[in-house]
């Protein structure tokens, strides 16, 4: 009896999870059909929509299998027979990954992420390094053996769209001649490429990626970028083989792709191949499973304390109101955790502190917002804990640690890519590096604010720079939705002694902005306000900020390009 009712359990998750992952891939599919009816708000909404998936099904699995179970089974030491089943049918199963990161939710759902012991869960997948079998080929290949040109029209008349081309024959052309200027005499008849069938969609643009290699056998990545214009006819904006410029493409601030993936081992092997510096967390993440993206953070930090043994410390920068963030240096990712008390200027709580981090994750972060993410009853090793990060962590948040003598457990916290503040780059950049990055901190505001999303705390410390030199906002606390929001110019004084007096003359309402207030308290340093000045002096006119206001109003998005101006083909 015992024995059948382990199965069936077993068989319950991964049903579940099937359900699961067939809405997710349903949702997916639909986004080819979101790109050519340019349906921007459509493309918004899915990319939530699809986020939610993961939570619900846990809920509902979790909630049949207590029933069943009611209380006469429901302990640990059947749940491990009901491991031992699960992983007996994950055997052939194609998307063996990610569906044991599905029973780990489901278990710590039922237990409340309480006592929650390692061997009890798949922290380390049951079936390292294999690479299930794809349901259709994954990619498809191409050569060059009548030239470039007739290859990407053999490639362009394969793909799935069904929209008309605005140019073919010059697109076409256009990646030949940037091909050509890349790689020459390599680029002969004995050049191929590997294309992924399914295209990577996210945003206003549809991505081909593949591998491309040339007659002398070295490889590169390739990624053709295509947009649609008003008539709804494609053609291609960029041509890029370059390995950062991919990597960007795919970084931890952008929302992620839709890509239609039955079996994402596979395809996170293959993307690897082309992008070596990134970790299968982060591809996981980019193609939108990042609950497996998660587990896969958690056996990489895992690997990293067995291969290092410096000590977690504060990390560098200002110490935040709200959250206190400590690192480990020789790891590239903070750890945040919420106080249990703010500053007093800190009108909100816990709750709301919680649903700026998940705002942030199910919105479009336009490469401006760092992703994030969750853990909870996250358990570290005490001696990995220098002294002085131990006591301000129970300075500040008592009662969401517990410490022993061999551990450190933390109820809830964030973990995000590590960056250098803005405030102590901006301090240490030479005049051309200090140039960029006052620009891209003016267009990282400004594409936050085209996107929807008001940031609140400006300040520099709330800002980071990638190791691509990119601008990222990091602390959610104060963050809105700027159709919340009102942007007014300050009222003209009615007396001289106005201008003197401790409080305004004019009334403040909660969701007041007074942009031209800007340069009084981000601009101290004389070099950086006229620099900002120089590039940016629009964010200082309210006039500014309403215009977006109306553009989002009436559904208007900006187009924001994840890669340099410089490889557009439209400048």
């Amino acid at each position: 009896m015992t024995a059948a009712m382990e199965q069936l359990v077993a068989h319950t998750i991964l049903q579940g999870f099937d359900a699961m992952y067939g809405r997710f891939l349903d949702v997916t599919a639909g986004a080819q059909t979101r790109f050519e009816q340019r349906d921007w708000p459509a493309v918004h909404q899915a990319l939530k929509k699809r986020i939610s998936f993961y939570a619900n099904h846990v809920g509902l699995v979790t909630s049949q299998i207590q029933i069943m179970l009611g209380e006469r089974y429901a302990n640990r030491e059947f749940l491990m027979a009901v491991k031992s089943a699960y992983e007996d049918l994950l055997l052939d199963y194609p998307r063996y990954d990610i569906a044991e990161s599905f029973f780990n939710s489901v278990y710590c759902r039922i237990f409340e992420h309480r006592n929650i012991n390692r061997d009890k869960l798949f922290v380390h997948s049951s079936q390292e390094g294999r690479l299930p079998t794809y349901p259709t080929p994954l990619t498809r290949t191409y050569h060059a053996h009548n030239g470039i040109t007739a290859l990407f029209e053999r490639l362009f008349d394969d793909t799935p769209f069904t929209s008309r081309w605005e140019d073919k024959a010059r697109d076409i052309s256009l990646i030949s001649q940037r091909l050509e200027h890349l790689f020459g005499q390599h680029l002969s008849h004995g050049a191929s490429l590997e294309l992924i069938r399914e295209p990577f969609y996210r945003n206003k643009a549809a991505y081909l990626i593949g591998r491309l290699t040339l007659d002398n056998q070295q490889q590169y990545p390739l990624v053709l970028p295509l947009l649609n214009n008003a008539n709804g006819e494609l053609y291609l904006d960029a041509c890029l083989c370059d390995v950062d410029e991919m990597s960007i493409i795919f970084g931890f601030a952008r929302s992620y792709f839709m890509v239609y993936a039955p079996a994402p081992a596979a395809l996170v092997q293959f993307l690897s191949e082309l992008m070596p510096n990134k970790t299968k967390a982060e591809l996981y993440t980019a193609i939108g499973c990042q609950k497996h993206g998660k587990t896969e953070f958690y056996r990489e930090f895992l690997s990293h304390l067995e291969q290092s043994d410096d000590q977690f410390v504060p990390a560098e920068g200002i110490k935040g109101m709200v959250m206190s963030v400590f690192t480990l240096p020789s790891y590239g990712f903070v750890f945040k955790i919420i106080k249990d008390k703010f500053a007093p200027q800190k009108d909100i709580n816990h709750d709301t502190v919680k649903e700026k981090y998940k705002l942030v994750k199910e919105h479009d972060r336009v490469g401006r917002m760092a992703d994030t993410q969750e853990y909870r009853n996250f358990s570290f090793a005490r001696d990995r804990f220098s002294d002085e990060l131990l006591e301000e962590l129970l300075d500040v948040a008592p009662s969401i640690i517990d410490v022993d003598n061999e551990t450190v457990m933390i109820k809830h916290l964030y973990m995000e890519r590590r960056m250098i503040p803005f405030n102590i780059y901006v301090e240490q950049a030479n005049d051309d590096d200090l140039r960029h990055a006052v620009d891209e901190y003016g267009k990282a505001i400004k594409q936050l604010a085209a996107a929807n999303i008001f940031p609140g705390d400006m300040l520099f410390k709330n800002f980071g720079v990638t190791r691509h030199g990119r601008v990222v906002f990091y602390d959610y606390d104060e963050i809105s939705y700027m159709t919340e929001m009102n942007f007014r110019e300050i009222p003209p004084p009615r007396y001289p002694e106005d201008e003197m007096a401790a409080e305004p003359w004019y009334s403040v309402g909660v969701n007041d902005v007074f942009p031209e207030e800007f340069r009084t308290f981000l601009l101290i340093n004389p070099k950086i306000r006229a620099l900002f000045n120089e590039l940016h002096s629009d964010l200082f006119e309210a006039s500014y900020w309403r215009q977006l206001q109306s553009n989002i109003s009436n559904q208007q998005y900006e187009d924001v390009y994840p890669y340099p101006q410089k490889q557009r083909f439209r400048q």
